[in-house]
């Protein structure tokens, strides 16, 4: 099979279902995001992360496989395929519960940084953020699976404890935002 179909080469790429669409369009944009969201997490996987958290990035990733498809696919479709459910978000809170007891209490925001797994988790969760903004422009446009709003959203507050998992492993301490300087 070729990697290429020339069907692209005018702007304009199918979605599941058929219909064909700008490739511009905010849902090829909003599941665009989360390509690139998937190929920062797979920097973090190149970074040699703790085996625990390894595993848990290599599952993330393959849920953003089925974000992609879930957005790629209109829910009036009558295609099926895997769509995100709430047992995606339920796991990823325990999660968050899970590596954020071991953490000190945030009385401040902090300073994206650290060491550099930490920082990347950091960045990654920056991406997160954005590509929760364009699925949240969809939505306002088409009907989408709620599910994936909330997915995105539970994600990227998984991508910053982790962060502040990592930087604390690492014992790097973390920097208090100090607002204003006088």
């Amino acid at each position: 099979m070729k990697i290429y179909t020339k069907t692209g080469d005018h702007g304009t790429t199918s979605l599941f279902g058929g219909r064909r669409v700008d490739k511009n369009s905010l849902r090829i944009e909003a599941y665009g995001c989360v390509d690139e969201l998937n190929s920062f997490i797979g920097t973090i996987v190149a970074s040699n992360p703790p085996a625990d958290i390894l595993k848990k990035l290599i599952r993330v990733q393959s849920e953003l496989f089925v974000l992609g498809t879930d957005l790629a696919t209109p829910v009036d479709v009558k295609v099926k395929i895997p769509r995100i459910t709430k047992s995606f978000i339920l796991r990823l809170e325990k999660e968050i519960d899970s590596f954020d007891k071991n953490l000190p209490s945030l009385k401040n925001f902090i300073l994206p940084g650290g060491e550099e797994t930490g920082s990347k988790f950091h960045l990654t969760r920056t991406v997160a953020r954005r590509t929760e903004r364009r699925i949240v422009e969809l939505s306002l446009i088409e009907k989408i699976n709620n599910n994936c709003l909330m997915y995105i959203n539970r994600l990227s507050d998984w991508l910053f404890v982790l962060a502040r998992y990592i930087n604390s492993l690492e014992k790097v301490e973390e920097i208090p935002w100090k607002g204003r300087s006088k």
